[in-house]
């Protein structure tokens, strides 16, 4: 029987969600999710968890992560699906992109201070399950919690982005390496989110151009952050580069997420699946 409801892309508390792996499981689950992935930054660590989640919630699962990296001077997440999370290459590439988000929070938290926002470093620790992984999201919750804005979404309108206190640029990972970190470990690479970059129409031209030549294969037509126009756009920039589509809804949490889990429109009928390129992967 053909999958219907996937939904590879999502977080947990190992990055920046607020719920356990087992608890998005069984929500993903309930919504329906016959297909899952788990997707942390730059972390495999709750791959397991997930998978057994999984396989106790009746759904089939591919292992996931989403790699952050620096394209053109923008941040671009590539989302991994259906590697070998065991492969050395994958770890070491993963642990040496985690490794400047501890000193880029402290810069982060010293820039607050200069605009009178104090502690936000160890008010952003409290949200972390991973201290590895200190992530803006972490900093947003806390300025929430201290009644600075009133929900993540006015605290990235102020704050924590380009031109605004508190944001602090990060060396990622090269497109090429992370493409090449889950395809060398028998994955497919999926280009996140892509009406989320302020790329120019040549700097998307060569991204996808790139991404497409190291051996990325998907990329993300319908995403909790995609409107439906923007979806009928990455449909069509899917069909010109030949690449799979994927379908994920990005949650982090029941509070702060515009998409559940399992509740997306479907994919167009006449693009590739992602999954079916890792039919051999699923578990």
């Amino acid at each position: 029987m053909p999958i219907t409801n996937a939904d590879l892309h999502c977080h947990s508390v190992v990055s920046d969600g607020t719920l356990t792996p087992e608890a998005l499981a069984a929500r993903a689950a309930a919504n329906g999710v016959e297909l899952w992935a788990l997707t942390d930054h730059d972390e495999i660590g709750g791959q397991q968890r997930a998978a057994a989640a999984a396989r106790e919630n009746g759904m089939r699962y591919l292992t996931g992560t989403e790699i952050s990296v620096t394209f053109a001077g923008e941040t671009v997440h590539i989302v991994g699906l259906g590697f070998d999370p065991e492969d050395p290459r994958m770890l070491q590439g993963l642990t040496a992109t985690r490794g400047g988000r501890g000193a880029r929070a402290i810069e982060m938290s010293d820039q607050l201070a200069q605009v009178g926002i104090h502690g936000a470093y160890e008010g952003a620790l409290k949200y972390v399950g991973n201290p590895e992984l200190i992530s803006r999201t972490h900093f947003a919750r806390y300025l929430v919690e201290a009644g600075i804005c009133k929900d993540t979404s006015e605290v990235f309108r102020r704050y924590l982005t380009d031109g605004k206190p508190g944001f602090v640029p990060h060396r990622w990972a090269s497109l090429r390496d992370a493409v090449q970190w889950i395809t060398q470990t028998g994955g497919a690479a999926v280009i996140a989110h892509p009406a989320r970059y302020r790329f120019t129409p040549t700097e998307e031209y060569a991204l996808f151009t790139e991404f497409k030549a190291h051996g990325g294969q998907g990329v993300e037509v319908v995403t909790g952050s995609h409107s439906a126009a923007e979806a009928v756009r990455y449909a069509d920039t899917a069909r010109e580069f030949g690449l799979a589509a994927s379908r994920g809804s990005d949650f982090h949490s029941p509070d702060e997420s515009h998409t559940d889990l399992g509740k997306l429109p479907p994919l167009p009928a006449d693009l590739t699946p992602v999954w079916q390129l890792l039919a051999d992967r699923i578990r």
